[in-house]
């Protein structure tokens, strides 16, 4: 009996284990039987609120304050508030923002987990991609109206940025400087436009850049503002120009180009064409003198050989002796370089050939052919040739000549004599080159040349009152040698031909450059085989 009483103690014991067991499997599977109540602070599933912070924000950047000290004195200096010049540059809607939103923001709680935001300072350095007449290109442009466009942390990092994008994607870059914000010269073109002061930092941006622009009425660049400048050499009472407005930088190089104003600072920054490449000019067959000390326009024989309206002079009023920019050829982009025969007769200076040597490197890194006009009497000589170091950057521009790749094209309109004369002649082999009917070369040109060649002939002949005679007589056989068709005869040229066909010679040279030798010249470049550099 006792046996069987823990029998059943036993199997009562293993039923309530087993009814246990079977509540607790019911308890997991059966649903419950009411719903959590949703919290009231629940955030809305489709992220609108963060969508409406951003939109906020974006909305506060777009909109200049016209209560702000900074945009009242942007505007009372004459100048475009920084969105309003993106506004004027680029193509209408096509301005995409990177880091819109970026700046200092003050937040204001509404709620649990909401906030909305009470005040925001936008970076004061505004970056994005847009497009220039159709063109892709990435964009920095400096806010001055806030902090005086002087770089902060966001800016500086944004620059970076943008920078490295414009490698990888090898997109130019196009900079408004109006402040100090924070370069790239990796082979991708770099515009930079002066449109107020640029200090510093800034001022290094646009002078780094391959081509520089400076608004005649707003711009001015220095590395320290007139007070700064007044407490350290004393100088006072400097404004803005005076210090560095476009007549010192425009004038010495430090700035290419000057413009009128903001809006001919946007203009220069690209300009397009569309020229028949058959097209000919009578008219270049008497443009050069047939007397030797006569001087002609030498920009007149580019504007008719090139592209109509495509044009584009680089350093006009420095350098003076040389003329160097870009233009068109049957569609295709090329460097031109010429020299000024009615600036110091055309001679070679120092600041000419620093010229040409920015724009042979220019050329260089873009892949630019180059077409170079030549009328050349030597480097200049004298006292004041010798005192801006003539010799030191004829040099320098010798060997950037002969240290660059791109392919060059000569056609040889008038004199090609002295040592210039057989640098920008004889830079590549095979030398390509055509000459016009009034060509001439030499070592030395015939005025003065045959004074030192005959000096002791000609002391003899004034001795016998014969000296003017004996110098006609040579002079005449001198010319005679000198004949372009004597020297074509000895295949010192290749080949003469009419100043008419210049323009359509030109192109089809430049058409070939294009569609089979900058092939290989990219090939070269993607293998390290050609590294060049603006440097």
């Amino acid at each position: 009996m006792a046996r069987d009483n823990e029998t059943k103690h036993q199997e009562n014991n293993s039923n309530g284990k087993a009814n246990e067991r079977l509540n607790q499997v019911s308890g997991h599977i059966a649903a419950p039987s009411k719903k959590p109540k949703a919290p009231t602070s629940r955030l809305p599933a489709d992220h609108s609120d963060v969508l409406g912070q951003i939109e906020t924000l974006r909305s506060i950047a777009r909109k200049p304050d016209p209560k702000s000290r900074g945009y009242i004195r942007q505007k009372q200096a004459g100048k475009l508030w920084v969105r309003e010049r993106i506004d004027q540059l680029l193509d209408p809607d096509s301005f995409q923002e990177i880091g819109s939103v970026s700046g200092t923001v003050s937040w204001k709680k509404t709620g649990p987990l909401r906030e909305t935001p009470a005040s925001f300072v936008p970076s004061n350095n505004v970056q994005g991609a847009g497009t220039l007449r159709g063109r892709k290109i990435l964009l920095t442009a400096d806010d001055f109206s806030i902090r005086s466009g002087h770089a902060d942390g966001a800016s500086w990092e944004r620059t970076v940025y943008v920078e490295k994008l414009a490698v990888a994607l090898r997109i130019p870059v196009v900079k408004l400087v109006d402040g100090s914000s924070g370069q790239l010269n990796m082979g991708i073109p770099n515009l930079g436009a002066v449109v107020g002061p640029a200090i510093g930092l800034g001022a290094a941006r646009v002078v780094s850049c391959h081509f520089s622009v400076m608004a005649a009425d707003i711009g001015a660049l220095f590395n320290a503002g007139p007070k700064v400048v007044e407490g350290a050499t004393f100088e006072e009472d400097l404004g803005f120009q005076d210090l560095g407005g476009p007549m010192v930088h425009c004038t010495n190089g430090t700035i290419d180009n000057l413009a009128a104003n903001e809006a001919e600072c946007f203009e220069q920054i690209l300009v397009a064409c569309e020229d028949p490449e058959d097209r000919e000019d009578i008219a270049l067959r008497s443009i050069i003198p047939r007397r030797q000390a006569r001087m002609y326009n030498s920009r007149t024989i580019i504007t008719s050989v090139v592209d109509q309206g495509s044009w584009f002079e680089i350093g006009g009023l420095w350098g003076r002796t040389a003329i160097g920019g870009l233009a068109r050829l049957g569609g295709h982009p090329i460097g031109v370089i010429s020299l000024d025969c009615e600036v110091n007769g055309g001679a070679l200076d120092a600041a000419g050939s620093q010229k040409l040597t920015r724009l042979l490197k220019l050329c260089d890194v873009m892949n630019i052919p180059i077409v170079q006009f030549i009328d050349v009497p030597g480097y200049a000589i004298g006292t004041v040739a010798e005192r801006t170091a003539t010799m030191r950057w004829g040099v320098e521009l010798a060997k950037t000549y002969f240290s660059t790749t791109t392919p060059i094209f000569n056609v040889i309109t008038r004199r090609a004599f002295g040592v210039a004369g057989g640098v920008m002649l004889g830079a590549r082999d095979p030398v390509m080159q055509v000459a016009w009917p009034s060509g001439q070369w030499g070592s030395l040109p015939l005025d003065g040349g045959i004074e030192v060649a005959h000096r002791h002939e000609l002391r003899e002949a004034e001795k016998a009152g014969k000296k003017e005679e004996r110098y006609r007589e040579l002079e005449e056989e001198y010319l005679r040698k000198m004949s372009p068709v004597r020297t074509a005869n000895a295949f010192g040229v290749e080949e003469i031909i009419d100043p008419k066909d210049t323009r359509k010679v030109c192109c089809e040279w430049t058409g070939h450059v294009y569609r089979v030798l900058m092939r290989d010249r990219l090939s070269d470049r993607a293998c390290g085989k050609i590294a060049p550099s603006f440097a």
